[in-house]
This record gives C-alpha cells, sequence and structure tokens, in this order.
C-alpha cells in the first residue's frame, strides 16, 4: 500500500474523527512524507526497524536534532505506526525499539518587567502612517502581555469573543479543542476600547476582531510577522510572541497569581506545565524563601 495514500486517509482520520487541529495534521503529513524520503521507500511493507532506527540516527548525527526535535518526531511516527496496526495495514510498531533522549528541562525564556514596558510603549509611539495601525498594533502587543493568549488564538478571535462589559475574553477551541474564559484588566480593556473605536471609524464589519488595513478582513500571518519585525528592530529587544506569553506567565506569578488559578488563563491541561513558570520566576521564589521561620532570629 502507498504510504503517501495512507497518510492523506490518516490526515483525514485525525481531522475529522480525532478532532486534531489542522496544524497537528499538517505536522503528521511532513513528517511522514519526509521520513519516507530520508528512507528512500514508498510502500507500507518496505518500513522495518533498520530504516527508522536508521532515520533517527541520521537526524541525531548527521542533521545535530536536539532532544526535542527526535522526541516530536518519534511521537508523529509512531501515532501514524498505531493507526496503520489498527487498520491492519501494519503488524508491529517498529518505533519501539528506538531509544528516545531525555528532554532537557530548561527556564521558559522571558523578558523583564521593565522589556515589556518598553515594547508597549513602542508599539504605541511607533511613526505609523495610519492611527488606526496605531491603535490595532498596540492592542495586539497588550492582549499578548495582559492575557497571556497564544498567537493562533489570538489571531482566531471574534468580535463577539471580546466582553468588555463582563470584562473577560472567550477563547473558542484553543490548543487541544478546549474553550476557555480569560478575564482582562481595566487598563487592557481600556486599550480594547480606543482600538474598537478606531474599527468602527474604519467601517470594519468582518466577525474577526483584529483586522487588516486594507482589506475587510481578519489579521493575516504575514501581516503579524511584519508588525513583530518592526517593533523588534524598533525596539531593540529580540522577543517572539510565544515568548511574550512567557513573560505574562512569569509577570503573574511575581504579582502574586496562584498556580492554579494561572494555569487556567494559561489553558493547560496539566498544572505540571505550568509549575516550570516557578523556575523562571526569581521574584516569586525570592518571596517565598523569606518566608523561611529562621529568618526572623
Amino acid at each position: 500500500m502507498n504510504i503517501r495514500i495512507l497518510v492523506l486517509q490518516f490526515c483525514e482520520y485525525s481531522l475529522y474523527i480525532k478532532g486534531y487541529s489542522k496544524a497537528t495534521t499538517l505536522r503528521y503529513r511532513i513528517v511522514v512524507n519526509f521520513f519516507c524520503r530520508q528512507a528512500g521507500i514508498s510502500n507500507i511493507e518496505e518500513i522495518n526497524k533498520d530504516n527508522v532506527r536508521l532515520f533517527f540516527f541520521n537526524g541525531r548525527m548527521n542533521r545535530a536534532w536536539g532532544a526535542n526535535t527526535f522526541v516530536q518526531y518519534h511521537k508523529t511516527l509512531a501515532v501514524f505506526f498505531r493507526w496503520c496496526i489498527k487498520e491492519k495495514y501494519m503488524e508491529s510498531d517498529p518505533t519501539l525499539d528506538v531509544e528516545v533522549p531525555k528532554v532537557p528541562k530548561r527556564i521558559p525564556p522571558k523578558l523583564t518587567k521593565e522589556e515589556a514596558m518598553r515594547i508597549l510603549e513602542t508599539a504605541y509611539n511607533y511613526p505609523y502612517k495610519y492611527k488606526f495601525l496605531r491603535s490595532r498594533n498596540h492592542c495586539i502587543f497588550a492582549m499578548f502581555l495582559f492575557t497571556g493568549i497564544r498567537k493562533n488564538e489570538l489571531m482566531c478571535l471574534k468580535l463577539s469573543d471580546v466582553d468588555i462589559d463582563h470584562m473577560s475574553i472567550f477563547i473558542k477551541q484553543g490548543k487541544g479543542n478546549k474553550d476557555r474564559i480569560i478575564p482582562i484588566t481595566y487598563k487592557l480593556a481600556d486599550i480594547l476600547l480606543k482600538y474598537l473605536v478606531e474599527r468602527k471609524r474604519m467601517h470594519k464589519t468582518c466577525p474577526e476582531f483584529f483586522v487588516s488595513l486594507n482589506r475587510n478582513l481578519g489579521f493575516t500571518d504575514s501581516g503579524m510577522k511584519r508588525m513583530v519585525d518592526s517593533i523588534r528592530n524598533a525596539s531593540g529587544i529580540q522577543f517572539t510572541v510565544h515568548k511574550l506569553r512567557h513573560t505574562f506567565a512569569t509577570l503573574m506569578l511575581e504579582g502574586g497569581c496562584d498556580i492554579f488559578s494561572l494555569s487556567k488563563m494559561l489553558g493547560h491541561s496539566d498544572i505540571k506545565t505550568t509549575t516550570i513558570y516557578l523556575a523562571a520566576s526569581v521574584q516569586h521564589l525570592r518571596s517565598a524563601i523569606g518566608k523561611h521561620p529562621l529568618n526572623d532570629i
């Protein structure tokens, strides 16, 4: 059986039956097809323990894969092979004999409070040609830093999802197909209102909350990249959108937010994922060690 045909069937099953995101199914297709090219095979019957093991060995030795990349490829192929076994196309999973490296635990990269404020100031004071861009871009960076929202979640945000009257934002089907509600501060609500005034002035009527300048359509990935690049260069601070999410989480802990509430706001399925930010917050740890009983001696 041709593997490319099986991959298409598997991706359709993952998308429409399992309910995985398009990004996840795209990763499945890319990884499996990459494996087939590297192994020089086209039929499912040609897959065996040797060419699977060689694929991972070459990735580690010749392509300098890190542990995270190795594990990601291993998990992706394993999911596909298990589906093939279930559908009677394979008898066993050849990834079971592949030893997986231990993923190092690193502290999430973050910005300081001063750097976060500088980004917001730069986004607001940047020499835009249009007033609309100032309010929209400043609002986008404020959303990242005041809510910890993921980029894809922000891009999919609808006008009806933002409830300023009740000071909340509704994230519909975020990562892992989970809904959640994020409370917003009065500062962010004020920024959102100013953007909505500009949005109305520009006669934007599309359902997306953040819209393009020249078209009545939602803000695009390419537009987001150009915006982030311009603010990164203007501020002199090296950051990514995901680092802004890490910054939100760390600042929340330093401000006294409990780990359970933070986990809910970030949309983590397992609170253990949220605990990595405890190590990233030196101020939070310093306040904790200050509670040692012997400090009063």
